[in-house]
Parts: structure tokens; sequence; C-alpha cells
């Protein structure tokens, strides 16, 4: 098997020559053999994929030959092959037809544009001026056809005087106003010099404006407004462009043009961008956002343009790259004000906004937001001070007059301090320490938001903006903490989790949590009355009550988060902060018991699902609590190691459970993990029945979840849990082995998926223990366990087409020679390296499944590499004579690569040999 894959790696060229008709009779026989050959190989195929997908032969003949090989292969092999080669099929025959598919186009363009693209455009033009009066949807079409044409013809056969006005006249024709508008917006779109470009624009501006198209009030047809605000934003991006090239060339007068034009399109782009109607707003936007970029960088550059004389391309370019705001002429100025104003205005919701059931209005709103945020940040980056007084001015006035204020008001003054927050971005948050009169406004309109009483304001979307803004600001608190107790009692009645809206509630137990989080330390004095206030909210709905609890079990996993953070870091002594976990985290147990009991006598289906759903809450909310614990307040200086070990006692039986298995141990294995990193050596005496519990009646995701257990014990605890390893290491791998040999369906894409996964999972494993300085793990399971598992290692390493799980396996094996193939290294290993462990450094690399243009690939031949120089290392000139004298001349490979690759080992930069393989490999598959 793996002499006949490296025969195959280049197609016999001598072969293939007697696929041509003209070819003598010998000729044609050895190509009927070889073809033969090809067809009962088993990997034979992945060469002629390989071949089609990158276009190694241009003879018909040969791709015909291919295509045969792999029509064979899935006529008659295609169920035996693995999920990823028959995607690699697929993927070969896809690429193959797009790329015919672009190859035939470009041919037929080529043809149209040699022999009647003229022609065409002719009748084109004809076809506009006869029809449109009396045929205009003959007219519409033909200007869908212009415009699907000019992206790809000469130019200068549509952008002349001519067909250009004949254009410009039908903009004033109702019925094909929309169409031409398109087709104009194709012309100016297309690439041409930047002067030229300039001179285009702006001589259709002209016509444009003395035609009324720029008084945009006194058109009532929106959805032409919609085409001429992309026309708009097309010319004006057209002109940025021009701008940026010439000002970078050193064209300084012609640049100095092309930013006049600029300017002066800017008065319609602010009529476009303000417009009631969303669609036409959004239209503009690109056009605005690069203006204000070029107002970032050009001011600059205009100001420092008159001192850079012939050959100043370097004074240009360092200016260009200024990080510096630039300093606005007036008129730019009155621009971005006028620019943030209608942001400001666009930003605010329509009334007939659904907040209860929101459709694809909303979300277009929403997106369209999203669009004008980027606008507000690049407005920070051109004058912060601008925005920031802005901003201000807009806030303070709305705060004032808040209780009579509609809520589209008071929601976007709040929205736009909050959106400061990234616009004006500050370290870590620390937006209340440095620049004082940022720090000064923004402490003043928070201070003005906290103690305004807002928070009480009744609409939604006014609520979740307030804690949306106090959580973003948080450090505000540090600055002002006398604001905290009224912030905290909004954050707990019914403006926040006891709201009236789900949304709302919901939003506000994850913000709660940030909140204590930052500011614990100014909590002290209230820990036991907020842990009063919210124990309802921490109570466990169980299945049978048929009221809705007011926070869904994922809330209420912020809840508990936040009361773990509350007494781990309050400043009670450790008597009490273990009283209060336990009055925590004991509802939760004995729910759990109760719940437990149920299930193991329930017999309906769906009833014992919601038990399981209700177990698996009660063991999450107690592993949430555990969060709080840092290196600094551990789980034994805070008194809780006896709760958290009561609540493991308490959970672990549910692995035992003979129904909803896959759930229950799921909860309990992250519960586990958990505890692992919290209670220490503690947890070490519940291991072994766990893993006992786990390992029964396994599926493939059980041990996939599983493994990352084992492992983090084995990192953890190394030598503590040797025996134990030892122990359960056959069991583990013989569930994981019995597991990958299931058979599954040919086009089951999940189980394969699955099957991929658990394999990387086991490789993983292994690779802990080896690393972990824990061979012994691995050398104690007998003689024929070690060989199997070291065979799963080579046969990951160069069977399996998955580059994360080859990687580990040649980290594995690099390892795994380091620790027993030295002369005192384990009996009969020296031997198993050179019989497994050199071919496969270079079989798998030959694979055509081993994408050398793949990142994660290369990472994996890096590994390979490192594993032969680990073999030079524990073997030496063994090893050289090795290659010399018996492996590389078995491969064909000739004296002088062969004396190369030598020299290249045996160098100290693995650097060195690392290129030089990916070199050696390339070369090979040529």
């Amino acid at each position: 098997m793996a002499c006949q894959s490296v025969s195959i790696i280049n197609m016999d060229e001598q072969a293939l020559l007697g696929l041509n008709p003209n070819a003598d009779a010998c000729y044609r026989q050895k190509a009927m053999v070889y073809f033969e050959q090809l067809k009962e190989s088993q990997d034979a195929w992945e060469v002629c994929a390989e071949a089609l997908a990158k276009g190694i032969y241009s003879d018909d003949h040969v791709k015909f030959f291919c295509f045969q090989v792999l029509e064979h292969q899935i006529k008659y092999r295609h169920g035996g092959l693995s999920p990823a080669q028959q995607q690699l099929i697929r993927e070969t025959l896809m690429k193959w037809l797009q790329g015919q598919e672009v190859r035939r186009n470009t041919l037929i363009k080529d043809g149209m544009r040699e022999q009647v693209i003229p022609s065409l455009v002719e009748s084109w033009y004809q076809i506009l001026g006869a029809y449109q009066q009396s045929h205009p949807e003959i007219t519409c079409q033909c200007l869908e056809v212009v415009g699907a044409y000019v992206s790809w013809i000469d130019l200068n056969l549509i952008a002349n005087d001519r067909f250009v006005n004949l254009l410009l006249s039908q903009m004033s024709v109702e019925d094909l106003r929309e169409e031409a508008c398109d087709c104009l917006y194709e012309i100016v779109c297309k690439g041409m010099a930047p002067t030229d470009k300039t001179k285009l624009v702006e001589s259709l501006c002209q016509v444009l404006q003395s035609a009324g198209f720029f008084n945009v009030d006194q058109e009532e047809d929106v959805d032409f407004l919609a085409k001429f605000s992309r026309l708009v934003n097309g010319m004006g991006q057209s002109l940025v462009l021009s701008w940026t090239k010439l000002a970078k060339g050193g064209a300084v007068k012609e640049a100095a043009e092309a930013l006049r034009a600029l300017e002066t399109k800017v008065p319609l782009l602010l009529q476009l961008l303000v417009h009631d109607d969303d669609d036409i707003s959004a239209n503009i936007v690109g056009f605005c956002y690069d203006y204000l970029n070029v107002l970032k960088q050009g001011s600059e550059w205009q100001s420092h343009m008159p001192q850079v004389g012939r050959g100043g391309q370097e004074a240009i370019e360092e200016y260009w790259d200024s990080d510096k705001f630039p300093l606005l002429t007036d008129q730019q100025k009155t621009h971005v004000e006028d620019i943030m104003l209608a942001v400001m205005k666009k930003l605010t919701y329509d009334e007939e906004y659904n907040f209860d059931n929101e459709g694809e209005d909303e979300a277009m709103f929403v997106e369209y937001r999203k669009q004008l945020k980027m606008l507000l940040d690049r407005l920070a980056q051109v004058s912060p001070d601008l925005l920031l007084e802005a901003v201000g001015r807009v806030f303070n006035n709305t705060i004032q007059r808040w209780q009579t204020a509609s809520f589209m008001e008071v929601e976007v003054a709040i929205r736009l301090l909050y959106m400061l927050g990234e616009a004006l971005p500050a370290s870590h948050g620390a937006h209340f320490s440095g620049d004082t009169a940022k720090t000064s406004a923004l402490q003043d309109m928070m201070r003005t938001l906290v103690s305004s009483g807002l928070s009480g304001y009744q609409h939604t979307s006014v609520s979740l903006e307030f804690f949306e803004t106090v959580v973003r600001y948080d450090k505000f608190f540090l600055v002002e903490p006398q604001h905290i107790p009224i912030v905290l009692m909004s954050f707990l009645d019914h403006r926040g989790l006891r709201h009236s809206s789900p949304k709302v509630r919901s939003r506000v137990a994850y913000l709660f949590s940030r909140f204590v989080k930052t500011l614990h330390k100014h909590m002290n004095s209230f820990i036991e009355d907020i842990l009063s206030r919210i124990q309802d909210l921490l109570e466990l709905a169980p299945p049978e009550n048929g009221f809705p609890a007011l926070l869904t079990s994922d809330d209420q996993l912020f809840i508990f988060e936040t009361a773990g953070v509350l007494i781990v870091h309050g400043e009670s002594p450790a008597e009490r902060k273990q009283a209060l976990m336990r009055s925590l985290l004991t509802p939760l147990t004995d729910a759990f018991r109760l719940l437990l009991a149920k299930l193991a006598s329930e017999r309906e289906e769906e009833r014992q699902a919601a038990l399981a759903d209700c177990l698996s809450h009660a063991v999450g909310f107690a592993s949430r609590t555990s969060k709080a614990f840092s290196n600094k307040q551990t789980v034994k200086q805070c008194g809780c190691t006896e709760v958290y070990r009561d609540c493991l006692q308490t959970f672990l039986p549910a692995l035992s459970c003979p129904v909803q298995r896959g759930s229950l141990r799921s909860a309990v294995r992250s519960f586990l993990h958990r505890m692992i990193i919290c209670l220490e050596e503690e947890v070490l005496p519940f291991v072994p029945a766990a893993s006992e519990h786990m390992l029964k009646d396994c599926e493939a995701r059980d041990l996939q979840e599983f493994i990352p257990l084992i492992s983090q014990i084995t990192a953890k605890f190394k030598d503590q849990v040797s025996p134990f390893l030892q122990q359960v290491f056959m069991p583990l791998v013989l569930a994981i082995f019995e597991v990958l040999c299931r058979p599954a369906e040919d086009n089951d894409q999940a189980a394969a998926l699955e099957k991929q996964m658990l394999r990387r999972s086991y490789f993983t494993f292994i690779q802990t223990i080896t690393s972990s300085g824990m061979n012994e793990v691995l050398a104690n399971q007998g003689v024929e366990n070690v060989e199997r598992v070291l065979f799963t290692i080579i046969q990951g390493a160069v069977d399996f087409p998955d580059p994360i799980a080859q990687k580990t396996c040649f980290i594995i094996l690099s390892k795994l020679v380091e620790l027993w193939g030295g002369k005192d290294g384990m009996a009969g290993f020296p031997d198993f390296i050179y019989k497994h462990i050199v071919p496969a450094c270079f079989l798998a690399p030959l694979k055509p499944s081993f994408d050398l243009t793949d990142a994660q690939t290369v990472l994996t031949l890096s590994e390979c590499a490192l594993t032969l120089k680990m073999i030079h290392l524990r073997r030496g000139p063994e090893f050289i004579q090795y290659l010399q004298q018996e492996y590389l001349p078995s491969l064909q490979v000739s004296p002088e690569i062969t004396q190369e690759v030598c020299q290249v080992l045996q160098q100290p930069d693995a650097k060195v040999l690392k290129n030089y393989m990916k070199a050696f490999f390339q070369r090979a598959k040529l």
C-alpha cells in the first residue's frame, strides 16, 4: 500500500503519450494497462483529481483520461470513500466546471469585443432614441442591457457626448429615468484615468443640476430618489478615488481640482443623507464615509502641498500617513457639523418601529443604524471635539425635558452618549482619566444620566439604552461611587430585573453581572441586602410549575454568578462566606435530589426530558457560582470547599441514571471541569467512579466531551493521577476504537464529523499524556496494547486527510522518539522508528490530499520536519546512513537530493529544515 502510494505521486508521462489517437500501438497498449492500474489503485483517483483541479495538463485526451478514472471511482467505490474524500471529488468537479465556465465566458467576451460590440452599441443607441416615447418598456429593457455590458466593453463607445446626452435626456422621462440612472451609475463606476473620471463626473453633475435634479426636496418619487442617491454615491466615490490617486501621485493641481469638485457635492450628499426614506439615505452612506476619510487625511495634505515641490513624493507620503487630526477649513467644519446633525437625526427610531415583534423592516433599520455608527466613528476621527460638543448639546437639551420628550428623542440622546464610548476609544474603558476636556464632558453627561430619574421612563428602548450605557461607562462609578446605590436599585426593581418586558429583564440580568464584577468593592455594605432582593430570582423553576418565571434559565446563570461574586469578594470572614454560599447552593442540591428520584421513576419521554433539563440547570447554576473564585480568593480561603464537595456528591449519582443520559452527563462533566480548577486535589477521590459511569454505553459525542476532562486531570495533577490513568487508559481507548469502528451511512455527514472530532480528541489525549512526562501510562499497557496505540498514531499521521489531527500525531511521534528513541529507551522502539515513523514523515506530505498551500497543513509539515530532526538527535549518524542507503533510494530520490536532505537534517537551525522540507515536497508533487 505504501509503495503504491509513492509510485502514483507523479503520473506516468510515457503512458500518457499513448492517449493520443495518432500514437503507436505499443504506446496505446501501455496507456490501457496504465488506465487499469489507476482504476484498481486505492488513491490514484486523487492524483487525477489534483491534475484536473490545478490544470496541470492542457491536452484534452489526458483530461478525458483523468475524468474516466474519477468516473470509475464514483461508480464503483464511492461508498467506501471517507466524507472528506467524497467532498474532494465534488470540489474537484465544481472547480473544473467553474474554471471552464470562466474560460468560456472570457472567450465569448473577447470575440464579441472584436466582432460585434460596436454594432451592438450603435443598435442600442438607435433603440433608445426610437422607442423612448412609443415603447418605453422596450427602452427600459435596452437600458438594462447597456448597464450589464458597460463594465467590460470599451468605455469610449458609451462614455461619449452622443450616448451620455441621450441618457441624460431620458433622466427627465418618468418611465425611463430609473433605468437611465442605473446606466449612468455603471458608466461612472467604470475604471478610467482619474483626471478623465473627474471631468466625466463634473459634466454629468452640471447637466443634472441645471435640469433640477439636485433639488431633492421637490421630488416625491422615492423609488427614483433611491436610484438617484445610488448614482450620486457612485459619482462621489469616483471623485474620492480620483483625488486619492492624484494626491498619492503628486499631481498637486489635478488633486486640488478633484477635491474642489468633491466639496461642491456635499450639499447634495446632505440632502440625500437626511431624507426621511432610509433606503435613499443608506445609498449615500458610502460617499459620506469616503468624504470624511478625505477630510481625515486630505486637509493635512492640502496644508502641506504648497511646500512640496517636484520630487516631493516622500513628503506627500509622510503627510498622507500622518495620524494627527486634520486642520479643517471653515467650509469643511460646517460640512462636518451638518453631517453630524444628519446622522443624529437619522439614528432616531420611527414611531412605527415594532419593539415587541421585530420583523424585516425593523431588521433593516438595525442594519442601517450600523452604517450610521460607522459614520459617527469616522466623524470622531475627523474632529473629536466637534462630535463631543454636538452630542453633549443634544444630550443635555433632551435629558432636561425627558418627562415630556418622546421615547425616540430620549433613546437617541442616550444612544449617542453610548456610541461615544466606541467613537472616542479609551484603553480598557478608562474614559474618565487622561484628556481633561473629554473626561469632564463624559463625566457631566453620566452624572446627568444617573441623577435625572429617566431610568423610570416607560419604554423598553429607553430602559435598555439606560442600562447599556451605565455598564459601558461603569468606570464612572469608581470616580463618583456615591451614585452606585441609586443605580443598584434601578437594576433590582421594576425598572430592571422586574421590568414588564422579558427582553429588558433578560438583558439586564447580563448587564447586572457585569456591573457587579466591576464595582463589587464598592458594594460591601449592600451585599446581603442585594442577595435578599434577588432570592426569588435564584429559585429553580420546577417543570410542573405552570407559571412563567421572571427569568429564563440562561438569564439565571448570570444572577447566580453575580451572587457568587458578591459573596466571594465581600469583606466578610470565611465562616460567613461559607454560610452565604451554602444558603445559595443548598436549595439547588435539595431540589436536585427530589427531581432525580422523580426522573428515575418517570416513564413518559417528554416529561423525562423536562426533568433532565431542570436537573441540568441546577448543576449549571452551581457551576456558575464557582466562576467567582480566583487565585487571590480560592475556594479554600473562602471556606467553601465542603459546600462544593457536597454539591459534587449530590450530582454524581445522575451519571448512573438510566434515562436522559446525554444531557445529565454533559452537565455533571462540566461541573467536574470547574471543580478540578476550584477544589484541586479534593476532587480526585470522585474521579474514578465518575469516569467508570461516563465510559458505559458511550456515543461519539460522550467520549469527545469526556476526553478533555481526563486530559485536564492529567495536565493538572500529573504523577498524582498516574495509577488511575494506567487503570482507565485502555478502557477509554477501547471505547474510542469501538465507536470509531461502528458502521455509518455513506452520506451521514454528521456522523462522519463526530468521528473526525472524536479522532482529534483521542490524539490530543495521547499528546497530553506524552507531554506531561507520564510515558509510563502508555508504557505499562502491555506490548500488544502499546503497539496498537502506536499504529493508530501512524495511521492518524498518514491516512486521514485532517491536518489538525495529523499535526497532533507528529507532535506525539516526536515526543515518543525523544522519550524512547535513545539507547536506554523502550525495547524495540528504534525498529518502530525506521519501519513506521520515518516512512510516515515522507508518505504523509506526498499524499495528494496534503495541500501545501493550506496554512494548517504547512504547520503539520513543520511538526513532521521536527520529528525527523528529533530522530536524528536520538539516533545520530545511524539515521543519516539509513536515509542515504535504504529509505530515500527506495523512493527513487536521486543521490544528489538524498545528500541535500541529509545535510539539512544535520543543520542546527530547525527553521532551515522546515523551509527545505516544504520545498522538497513541493518539487516531489510537481
